[in-house]
């Protein structure tokens, strides 16, 4: 009976440790995205994320929210330094996330500044 709890019990282990580092490493999508970065902000109670908002059309009606990790510290730079202008996003969407993650599934690797399609030169 014992045997059979402690290979019970090793199994249960072996699929939660599965599981988290599949929900680590495993991307669901990876693309480009471009707008005005309308928010950026470090919000949070228990745990403090990075998030923002990118605005990728006239009226504001497409908003494209996302979160950066921590460890990002030259997109976090990059994003502060850049808020109000026209940029283009670098990301890669997970299946899930955790709390101390960030809010949403979308994680910016890369941020480029950009000319805006709407201002005439």
């Amino acid at each position: 009976m014992r045997k059979i709890l402690g290979i019970i019990a090793g199994v249960i282990l072996f699929s939660i440790v599965c599981y988290f580092t599949f929900l680590y490493y495993a991307t669901y999508s990876e693309g480009v995205r471009s707008g005005q970065l309308i928010k950026f902000s470090h919000k949070g109670v228990a745990f403090k994320t990075w998030e923002g908002e990118l605005s990728q059309g006239l009226s504001g009606a497409q908003i494209f929210s996302f979160s950066v990790m921590d460890k990002d510290k030259k997109v976090v730079s990059d994003l502060k330094e850049l808020e109000g202008q026209y940029v283009k996003l670098s990301y890669v969407e997970r299946y899930k996330t955790f709390p101390w993650w960030g809010d949403t599934k979308y994680f910016i690797l890369e941020v480029k500044k950009e000319n805006s399609p709407y201002i005439s030169k």
